[in-house]
């Protein structure tokens, strides 16, 4: 029998002054960051003081002009990137006590849906409505370099996750498909793509998430489905990755699944349309 698992609600951050999109806990733990449709972004930390819960620490604003849809942490917690619908993503990082833009990143032709920095913090890669992948290399001090830009997806690219160890990106499309993305001496290369009635999603996938030892990938869809992929490499020099299929769940949800998660122990959680609720 599964194990019980029970939430309890312990504070309600309230600040945004309309649709938080989304929210990511810092690396180190000690900082939350949410993004709305108020073009905001808001850093949350636990007082000091003991009972009075998290606090609203800094509001990073005056930098984007539309909804912020996604913001991600750098390996170190020492930068934040905030992407948007305004077609472009901020690099933002805390210094001298405050936290200060330090770059922006221009080229996507429209809404930029996500933003994820390589867990080695080298490299950034943002996904749009453009149908593009771009990936982005860190020069010297705060400048970036834009690498590569990848239109193998016929729709709009969802959602995009690093491996947790290696140079590999998973994004996903509204054209019913899963790309994954190698490094080849600067020239990122799909070498995989999940799709196809047999084994793919029939219908928009949402979101993908790759299990914290790297041998599975979670990825949810307006199919109502969750699938699990079981993640190898080759042996070959370099190593190819390879995706094959090992679980279809259904039956959980009845609507549209928007997020998928996995814990440190394993456990998968999902989101689903306006319910206001996940289930693990």
């Amino acid at each position: 029998m599964a194990a019980q698992h029970t939430l309890e609600e312990l504070q309600t951050l309230e600040g945004h002054t309309d649709r938080v999109w989304h929210l990511a806990w810092s690396p180190d733990g000690k900082s939350l960051a949410t993004c709305a449709a108020d073009r905001t972004v808001r850093i949350w930390q636990q007082s000091r003081y003991e009972g009075r819960g998290w606090r609203c620490a800094a509001v990073l604003e005056d930098t984007h002009t539309k909804s912020i849809r996604c913001c991600c942490w750098s390996p170190g917690s020492t930068h934040l990137a905030t992407a948007s619908f305004d077609g472009t993503t901020a690099i933002w990082q805390f210094q001298g006590g405050i936290w200060e833009e330090v770059n922006k990143l221009e080229g996507h032709e429209n809404e930029v849906k996500a933003v994820a920095w390589s867990p080695c913090g080298n490299y950034l890669a943002t996904c749009g409505r453009d149908k593009t992948v771009w990936f982005w290399e860190r020069g010297v001090g705060e400048e970036y370099d834009c690498m590569d830009v990848k239109t193998g997806h016929s729709q709009d690219v969802k959602s995009i996750a690093w491996h947790p160890s290696k140079e590999l990106l998973a994004s996903c499309s509204y054209d019913n498909s899963i790309k994954l993305w190698v490094n080849d001496e600067g020239d990122w290369i799909c070498v995989q793509t999940l799709e196809g009635a047999a084994v793919g999603h029939t219908s928009t996938v949402w979101s993908v998430c790759f299990s914290a030892d790297g041998t599975r990938l979670a990825s949810v869809s307006d199919d109502l489905t969750l699938r699990v992929w079981n993640v190898s490499w080759s042996q070959d020099l370099p190593p190819t990755p390879h995706a094959v299929l090992a679980a279809t769940i259904s039956g959980h949800h009845k609507r549209t699944i928007f997020s998928v998660d996995w814990s440190r122990e394993g456990v998968v959680a999902t989101g689903e349309l306006y319910t206001g609720m996940s289930r693990p």
